[in-house]
């Protein structure tokens, strides 16, 4: 009987954490397409992507945006699984953490509008990220 139970919980709890993952993944997908059109354009516009004097590529957006989005997906995974209430802990968290994000750019060797795109793209990241992530959190 134990078996049967853990085998139906085990059932019913992994479509869960699988939409999660693919919804996390998706959205980490479009912001990474997202953040590198804002970079791209804000260069367009003139803003430079030269970060003590080196050029960010518009390609490192997208990379980084991914990499970060993915680490937001393992939280969110994580509080699905340990927290009392996983929504309200993951939008407290990635609201903290987008803040937090913004630290290394003010201090960055950059132009004030290169430090401004860049914030940009961290709040264009978020907008699409967390709340994808989070209608797919319980309450």
């Amino acid at each position: 009987m134990t078996t049967a139970l853990t085998t139906a919980t085990a059932q019913a709890v992994t479509p869960r954490y699988a939409t999660l993952t693919m919804t996390g993944v998706a959205a980490a997908a479009v912001a990474s397409a997202a953040t590198m059109t804002v970079a791209a354009a804000g260069n367009a516009a003139g803003v430079s992507l030269d970060m003590a004097g080196a050029p960010i590529p518009v390609t490192g957006f997208g990379v980084l945006t991914a990499a970060f989005s993915l680490i937001g997906l393992v939280i969110a995974v994580a509080l699905a699984r340990w927290a009392r209430h996983p929504r309200r802990a993951f939008l407290r968290t990635t609201v903290a953490l987008t803040a937090l994000s913004f630290v290394p750019d003010l201090l960055a060797d950059a132009a004030p509008a290169t430090k401004a795109l860049l914030m940009l793209t961290h709040l264009v990241a978020a907008v699409i990220v967390v709340p994808a992530i989070a209608r797919k959190l319980a309450s």
